[in-house]
């Protein structure tokens, strides 16, 4: 966890370009760690509300489909950095500790003592999970959650 122009860098905070649209006007928001990433805004403060809605899209969608997701890369001078929601922070937390602990979904309910519906729905972007049972899935995996506020 890095400081850097009052902001957090974290697991899930990713830096993002926002480049001028001399065409059309506003600008070109692009995620470096994610090209698949990409948005536009009419203002920088727009910009960087699209850019935070592209990126929660971004990560739910590795989760989603079983790919992995990058570690940001360090913020440059020009860029900003945006952050998940705590919500799909906690989510893709708990699909990177399954994947560097090497079980599926099956094993994670053993260990949960729950059914693999409650797994998937936890995994799920789109459904709401409670914290404490985010929170119990990533301690069941070895993970402990910590939150900062800046």
């Amino acid at each position: 966890m890095n400081f850097k122009n009052n902001q957090i860098e974290s697991r899930f905070s990713f830096p993002v370009t926002l480049t001028t649209d001399e065409v059309d006007g506003g600008f070109t928001v692009t995620f470096r760690d994610l090209p698949e990433a990409i948005t536009q805004g009419e203002n920088i403060e727009d910009a960087l509300n699209e850019a935070a809605d592209c990126l929660e899209e971004a990560i739910a969608n590795r989760v989603i489909r079983r790919l992995p997701i990058p570690t940001p890369s360090e913020a440059n001078e020009n860029e900003y950095l945006v952050t998940t929601p705590l919500q799909t922070s906690f989510k893709a937390s708990i699909w990177l500790a399954m994947q560097e602990k090497n079980i599926n979904q099956t094993q994670l309910a053993q260990t949960l003592r729950v059914g693999e519906k409650e797994v998937r729905r936890i995994l799920d972007p789109s459904h709401n999970t409670k914290l404490e049972t985010l929170e119990r899935s990533l301690l069941a995996l070895g993970k402990r959650p910590v939150l900062y506020v800046a």
